[in-house]
């Protein structure tokens, strides 16, 4: 029997419509969806390897459990009921704290894990909650938190209609958009071009999305907040500052008065960018049209994340171009995460209500950063993690000081991991609880929808029914859950599995009609599940629009254009503003930053054949001048050493990286012993992340701090 399956793709953020011929039950085509309004028929390499990832010989099915003769498989009610009991015990003679959970990436992309596996958090009620929002966006989430009063509250650069688009730290030809899901990117980007418009990268890597931009401006890693500063300086001292209703007079001439010591000179020592350059880029951002500015993951990853993302925001605001068309804009998604009075209102967010045991770190949106994980493991004392549930992560290699977490996995009392792999980090757990992939269950992007450049939705069907006795991840967490609750009350667990007539499906059908776009708000449309199931390419929900200030959720209605806790880190800024003015020879002279590949998002990744092709990805870049003065050849294996830790890589020599300035791309190190990845061990690699330093952050928000790590470079000796 042949048919068609139309779904997205959940493997990044740009949620691409596929067209997927089957026949017989297998897969015998993949193409992008070309009557998908929002993808435009684009497909990346990533979408086809849905097949795959379905068909990897290495996924496991069942449960796991580990014995002193090695993993042996399990019922799923033996395994919950063991595990409940453990984790109750453990808290019952240890307190709630004693249990930690680490979230990571890919649980965004799975609304069924988002839905119940928030329920299970709620109910372990331990502060030891940890997710790779540390590692990545939690500036952005902060600044959106304590601006525009909700953490979702995330500006979006309005692509299709804007004239100048500033990037900073972001690369979209490879990740297809991030906090910006914009599918056909290329063509997007082009667009702006063809319409008289321009779009400049400023980054430390001459990227693929630097390669085709109107001018690629290299600047030294770390040092954005006083790019970010200068461009203010000069809007000031230019006049070129627009009114806006909703910002406090007193909150302009604060931030006036910040940037008059961030002179254009003195920055442009700093950067390694020419003071005529950043004069020129503020004159042409504030005399265009339309106009947006925006950084990524290389900006929110820096000691002065919170900052760079504060001050990106302060400069759409003050230029005229938030909440505007062909600025940064917010969506109005049919599933409404933000909207008062929405039944599926996230929480607007925390910041700094409690702290980490042992540094002291903020907690923002109850969860603690992932660089203080290893650290309340291994620390003994009242509150010492003893042990730890991790859904859809491998910390291991995605978060600071791999090495030492390893360390502090393999002392744990307990450890559970929700995944379908053995990887670097399940390999230290006691149980694994393998969930279905992505053609064998339902899914609604939930979160993507918050980021997309237009307001879109789309419901996706199963392709493929599961085996025989697998489960969903929403139903391995609601049938621990349960356990879990029974254990507590001292009452007999079933010997079946607990099941809910409350699906995913259910709840988000609910919100559906009760949202934006349901019979009550839009009668034209009248939103719902059935609709959807009806739109197998999705539906189009048309451009963003102006939201403020009907969407904006502080308690005065008004844009808090300079937060007050923001003024706490002020002399950290200007402390680090001189010893960069002052700065000496350093021991470890090269600044190491990561990158990222279209053919790769996360680790588990490089278990997919057709991704791993092509030319070795896991070299070390260094521009040829610094090469040449270390005496090094390309392709030879040097070693990079930096505070905690050293590896050896082979060398790229190129010039898309500043002199000074090195590059390892992230994810890989599949060189650990006890993992059951064949593909990934074959392109095994070394990991960034046995270099990047736990004890670096930004200070004020808890964010990692890994671009820009201080290394040095040797060769080595034969």
């Amino acid at each position: 029997m042949e048919k068609t399956h139309y779904r997205s793709c959940n493997l990044c953020e740009a949620m691409c419509g596929l067209q997927i011929e089957v026949k017989n039950e297998t897969i015998h085509g993949f193409k992008g969806d070309p009557l998908d309004l929002f993808s435009r028929g684009h497909i990346c390499p990533k979408g086809p390897e849905l097949k795959s990832l379905y068909e990897d010989p290495d996924r496991l099915k069942f449960p796991l459990k580990k014995t002193a003769n090695g993993w042996e498989k399990l019922s799923w009610v033996d395994a919950l009921s063991e595990i409940a009991e453990k984790l109750v015990n453990i808290q019952t003679k240890y307190g709630n704290d004693s249990v930690g959970i680490y979230n990571g990436n890919p649980t965004v992309h799975n609304y069924g894990s988002m839905l119940y596996g928030q329920r299970f958090v709620s109910r372990i009620k331990t502060k030891n909650n940890f997710s790779a929002t540390s590692v990545d966006q939690l500036p952005h989430q902060l600044l959106s938190y304590l601006m525009f009063g909700h953490q979702l509250l995330i500006p979006i650069p309005d692509i299709d209609r804007t004239q100048y688009f500033l990037i900073l730290g972001g690369n979209p030809f490879a990740s297809n958009g991030s906090l910006m899901s914009v599918p056909d990117v290329k063509k997007r980007l082009k667009a702006i071009q063809d319409r008289g418009g321009k779009y400049v990268v400023v980054d430390p890597r001459k990227t693929e999305t630097a390669e085709h931009a109107n001018e690629h401006i290299f600047i030294k890693p770390g040092t954005d907040v006083f790019f970010l500063l200068a461009i203010l300086h000069v809007l000031f001292s230019e006049k070129l500052i627009k009114d806006n209703p909703l910002i406090e007079e007193s909150d302009i001439q604060s931030i006036q008065t910040l940037v008059k010591d961030f002179d254009l000179e003195k920055v442009s020592k700093i950067t390694g960018i020419s003071k005529e350059t950043i004069h020129q880029i503020a004159l042409d951002f504030s005399k265009s049209s339309s106009a947006v500015c925006y950084g990524r993951v290389g900006v929110s990853t820096q000691e002065f994340g919170a900052l760079c993302q504060w001050l990106i925001n302060t400069i759409n605001i003050l230029t005229g171009n938030l909440d505007k068309e062909g600025g940064a804009m917010f969506t109005l998604p049919a599933v409404d995460l933000v909207g008062e009075g929405s039944v599926m209102r996230s929480s607007p967010g925390s910041f700094n209500t409690y702290q980490s045991r042992v540094r002291k770190l903020p907690e923002f949106n109850d969860e603690l950063p992932v660089s203080a994980l290893a650290e309340e493991i291994l620390t003994e004392g009242e509150g010492q993690i003893r042990a730890l549930v991790t859904s859809a992560g491998n910390p291991v290699l995605s978060t600071p000081n791999g090495s030492k977490l390893e360390k502090a996995l393999s002392s744990l009392d307990l450890m559970i991991s929700f995944d379908f792999y053995i990887n670097e980090t399940t390999k230290y757990a006691h149980y694994i609880l393998p969930p279905t992939s992505t053609l064998e269950h339902d899914h609604y992007d939930l979160i993507f929808n918050v980021f997309a450049v237009r307001n879109t939705t789309r419901y996706n069907q199963p392709l493929f029914s599961p085996v025989d006795g697998m489960l969903h991840d929403w139903e391995i967490f609601f049938d621990l859950t349960k356990r879990m609750e029974l254990v507590r009350s001292k009452k007999e667990m079933p010997k079946e599995l607990i099941k809910t007539k409350l699906t995913p499906a259910s709840i988000i059908d609910h919100a559906l009609k009760s949202g934006p776009y349901g019979t009550k708000q839009n009668p034209e449309i009248q939103m719902s599940l059935d609709l959807l199931k009806n739109s197998p390419h999705g539906f189009d929900l048309g451009p963003l629009k102006k939201s403020f200030p009907e969407r904006l959720y502080t308690e005065n209605k008004m844009i808090q254009l300079y937060p007050k806790l923001l003024e706490k880190d002020i002399p950290r800024l200007k402390s680090k503003f001189r010893e960069h003015l002052d700065a000496n020879q350093s021991l470890f002279p090269f600044l190491l930053i990561g990158r990222r590949h279209l053919r790769n998002n996360n680790s588990w990744m490089h278990n997919l054949p057709k991704l791993m092709t092509g030319k070795p990805r896991c070299t070390m870049m260094i521009h040829p001048e610094d090469a040449n003065n270390l005496g090094i050849q390309n392709d030879e294996e040097v070693l990079v050493t930096s505070k905690v830790g050293e590896l050896k890589i082979p060398v790229e020599i190129t010039e898309e990286l500043m002199k000074g300035v090195v590059s390892i791309p992230h994810g890989f190190g599949h060189n650990r012993s006890g993992t059951k990845q064949k593909v990934a061990s074959q392109f095994s690699g070394v990991s960034i992340n046995d270099l990047t330093d736990d004890q670096t952050l930004d200070e004020f928000s808890g964010n990692a701090a890994f671009s820009g790590i201080q290394v040095k470079i040797n060769k080595i000796k034969v």
